[in-house]
């Protein structure tokens, strides 16, 4: 019998690869508006970031969230981004 194939992702952060599940989903729409992707099946170019808020920050100063979508990624995004993360690190 032969396993499923985990899906791997990169965390813009740390550049560590983690399977897909265990990672936040930011994905920019066909119309170019920037929305967090809890279920990880919304349309658009994702980029991804591990539930460490270490990554969050080191993705916001090398602007990696900016490179991945070839676009500027409002405030609103980054702080959805914090809430999530510590909804996640308090629900540990």
């Amino acid at each position: 019998m032969q396993q499923k194939k985990i899906p791997m992702r990169q965390c813009l952060g740390c550049r560590t690869m983690y399977p897909k599940r265990e990672l936040i989903r930011a994905v920019r729409s066909p119309e170019g508006e920037i929305t967090l992707d809890f279920k990880g099946r919304a349309p658009g170019r994702g980029a991804y970031l591990c539930p460490n808020p270490e990554c969050l920050k080191k993705a916001r100063k090398s602007r990696a969230l900016e490179r991945a979508f070839s676009c500027q990624v409002p405030e609103a995004v980054y702080d959805a981004l914090q809430t999530r993360m510590e909804e996640e690190t308090n629900a540990d």
